[in-house]
């Protein structure tokens, strides 16, 4: 029995280290989710785009406005448009957060009277801007302290666009969509493909009438129409049970969901070609799922990453779909808001998905 035992295990142990798509798993996996956990995951907020509109102009407000610089929590942005534009840059994402100084900002302090400041933040990462909001709090105290010996009077009033009542599970859900549609999407298109080739009933297709491109199509249409599914029932239980608000167009998160597919689904029939066993293909694609998940931006605030990272998560398709069913649901933006998000995803579908039907027609053929 001990010989036989011993020898079984030695089989496995050959058959794992003589493939090398497992090999590279069992030893790449790891060091990269160290990796990205460690810079990832990271729950301080920094960098935070802060337009500002100082109404006062004077020396009071310019150093208000330059110790929000301090500690890199927040980026000033000076000479920005009228405010009235601020609900576009809202939408388009070139800011998160406005800082208002109103004119007699420096008069009231002089007088030893409260001087209010208006904040108004992009409400839609509720955690982040709640964040964000502390930290504009401290900096008016330590302002108040250092400039005038006393605290206050510099006041804080806020508002929150998108989202008033702060609540995290508008920021949460349009991010589980993303994340549901590319989890399902691509483990079960690289899965069904490989299981077709482990039990030698892909062969028997191909010698068949049908083409490879009916073949594919027949793979590809399913998991499509299960993937919109999933899609239409996750909005659905997030705006009746969880009052998820949807301020936007329907069909244009239908039309957009569409682009991510093809990009999911090209994944998958990609991982289809270049694994042998469903083992190695859920690998593959549980994988890349972490990592789309982790760089999209769902948990932490992108602007928090490592400049290098940032860079890693432009090839990242789910960071483009956050930000679209984001926009959509919570803000209406239209596609000229989205347009930055939609092109990648346009990129990436066409070729994604044309390398992948490449590959599975030359394996095919």
């Amino acid at each position: 029995m001990t010989r036989a035992l011993t020898g079984l295990v030695r089989k496995e142990f050959l058959q794992v280290f003589r493939d090398r798509n497992m090999l590279s798993l069992i030893f790449a996996m790891p060091l990269v989710q160290l990796i990205l956990f460690g810079y990832i995951v990271n729950t301080e907020v920094r960098l935070i785009d802060l337009d500002v509109y100082d109404f006062d102009r004077s020396e009071t407000s310019r150093a208000f406005v330059n110790s929000c610089r301090a500690g890199d929590y927040f980026v000033p942005q000076e000479g920005v448009p009228s405010i009235l534009a601020l609900d576009e840059r809202f939408k388009n994402g070139a800011s998160e957060m406005a800082l208002i100084i109103p004119e007699d900002f420096s008069t009231r302090l002089q007088t030893r009277e409260q001087a209010a400041v208006g904040l108004i933040a992009d409400g839609t990462g509720a955690n982040a801007t709640a964040i964000g909001l502390g930290y504009m709090g401290q900096i008016a105290r330590k302002f108040s302290q250092r400039e005038l010996g006393v605290t206050p009077p510099v006041d804080i009033r806020y508002r929150f666009l998108y989202n008033p009542e702060a609540e995290s599970v508008y920021f949460m859900v349009p991010g589980i969509v993303a994340a549901l549609l590319m989890m399902i999407t691509v483990m079960l298109t690289s899965m069904a493909i490989v299981r077709e080739r482990e039990r030698g009933t892909l062969e028997q297709l191909l010698v068949t009438p049908m083409s490879s491109t009916t073949l594919l199509l027949g793979k590809v249409i399913p998991f499509a129409a299960l993937g919109l599914f999933e899609l239409v029932f996750a909005l659905t239980i997030g705006v009746l049970w969880f009052s998820v608000p949807f301020v936007g167009s329907p069909f244009l998160l239908l039309a957009l969901s569409l682009l991510y597919l093809l990009t999911t689904l090209g994944l998958g029939l990609f991982f289809s070609t270049v694994t042998t066993t469903q083992q190695q293909a859920m690998f593959f694609a549980w994988f890349f799922s972490v990592f789309a998940l982790l760089t999209s931006g769902f948990f932490t605030p992108i602007s928090n990453m490592p400049q290098w990272m940032q860079y890693v998560t432009l090839l990242n398709p789910m960071r483009y779909f956050v930000n679209i069913a984001r926009g959509i649901m919570m803000k209406g933006s239209g596609i000229t808001e989205l347009w930055a998000d939609t092109y990648p995803l346009i990129l990436f579908g066409v070729s994604i998905f044309g390398i992948a039907v490449a590959r599975f027609t030359k394996r095919a053929a």
